[in-house]
């Protein structure tokens, strides 16, 4: 797992390993990492760990979210990556593993990231007399239909490793693509404030893996997940 090593505005530092799925980051007392800054919003950000890979996402913030001083809605982090929350850093450091984390990261499947990596290897010539190899089998695509309010029947692909749903400060969720499946995990809203329904229950701390026609119900807005 990766870590942040926090820097605040008065100078000390401390470390936190990022060992949960969901890391809030703000001024009030109820996030993991509690910055006693008033250029800091009460939830200022959130940092989203899927095994070895972390991204970090602006709560629509009042002064904004950078990275290495540039202004960021959404970003996944790189080893070396420098945040700044109002006056305080967060220097993102990935875990320098060996092979076993070489082979999770692969899992996180980012548009064009296997293929470039890989290649398209050609594929062997059959046997002599064997019958014709079948042709590879597409990966299924997960999606989003709108089922309430004005945008009732739209659609959302999800085709990112993750996608971010909701209204910031209001509820925000992350659909996770990972190679068995979906998830979905809680990332934020209003304080105090009800977590994104499953079939009429609240999703825990842990993301939650989606089967075809479940509804979501976030933010007022119902979508069923459908897989194509």
């Amino acid at each position: 797992m990766g870590k942040l090593i926090v820097t605040e505005a008065d100078g000390k530092s401390r470390e936190l390993a990022l060992d949960k799925e969901r890391v809030t980051i703000g001024r009030h007392a109820d996030n993991d990492i509690a910055l006693n800054d008033k250029a800091v919003s009460g939830h200022h950000a959130v940092v989203i760990t899927i095994l070895s890979d972390s991204f970090l996402e602006d709560l629509d913030s009042t002064n904004g979210t950078m990275v290495n001083g540039k202004q960021v809605a959404k970003h996944p982090l790189s080893h070396g990556d420098t945040v700044s929350i109002g006056r305080n850093s967060l220097r993102y450091e990935a875990e320098q593993g060996g092979d076993q984390e070489d082979f999770e990261k692969t899992m996180i499947m980012r548009p064009g990231q296997v293929s470039a990596a890989m290649g398209s290897p050609r594929p062997a010539a059959p046997a002599p007399g064997a019958a014709p190899a079948m042709a590879e089998a597409k990966p299924l695509n997960g999606r989003l239909r709108v089922d309430s309010g004005s945008n009732a029947g739209k659609e959302l692909e999800l085709t990112k490793a993750l996608t971010t749903i909701g209204k910031p400060g209001v509820q925000v969720a992350a659909i996770t693509k990972r190679a068995d499946g979906y998830y979905i995990v809680h990332v934020g809203g209003a304080a105090g404030g009800k977590r994104p329904l499953v079939n009429g229950a609240e999703i825990d701390t842990q993301a939650r893996k989606l089967s075809p026609g479940d509804v979501v119900e976030l933010a007022g807005t119902k979508m069923s997940f459908l897989i194509s």
